[in-house]
């Protein structure tokens, strides 16, 4: 069975995004960038809210069409547009790209994607993430901690519905600062 993978970047004080939305103190160089071409080429699905596919959507479609771009831009470009994607959006309706949207993330629904065969699938954006965890359905957590305290902004977590007990599987300390933190839900 395929598992929702939760994979985020976070302050060191837990934040997303600073105050004013900002991301630009995400330090991704090609090491990292690599790492998450490797990591993200496997998975079978992409699953987001409307605002990270929208962002998204802004950029990777055509990343690669820039001759300057390095090669780790122009490899996650192809993977992005070629890997299905899932939006989570009560709003969305025009979607290019492979994507498909549904409009509420269910319980009976997402196990039906986990059923599938194929690679695991990646969630990524806050809100989205939150409903996911209060019905039970992440299973493993990619946590990628960037070397700055923002003080103030979107924090990763909400308020969960209940403990989540997780299993260290994996650390890495990447070259520009950045540490893996890689869980999985704990048995029982």
């Amino acid at each position: 069975m395929r598992k929702v993978v939760l994979m985020m970047s976070v302050s060191l004080d837990g934040f997303i995004e600073g105050p004013n939305r900002e991301i630009d103190w995400h330090l991704v160089d090609e090491e990292l960038h690599g790492h998450f071409n490797d990591v993200l080429g496997q998975m079978g699905a992409f699953l987001s809210g409307r605002v990270t596919h929208e962002l998204m959507a802004g950029y990777w479609p055509t990343a690669d069409q820039d001759p300057s771009s390095p090669a780790v831009i122009a490899e996650y470009a192809r993977i992005w547009r070629q890997t299905p994607k899932i939006v989570y959006s009560r709003s969305l309706d025009d979607t290019e790209w492979n994507t498909t949207v549904v409009r509420d993330v269910d319980a009976a629904g997402v196990n039906a994607l986990k059923a599938q065969p194929g690679g695991d699938l990646a969630l990524g954006g806050s809100d989205v993430s939150a409903r996911f965890m209060d019905l039970g359905l992440v299973d493993e957590f990619r946590i990628y901690v960037h070397p700055v305290v923002l003080g103030d902004g979107k924090p990763l977590f909400h308020a969960p519905a209940g403990t989540v007990n997780l299993r260290l599987i994996e650390t890495r300390r990447f070259t520009n600062g950045v540490v893996l933190l890689h869980y999985a839900k704990a048995a029982g």
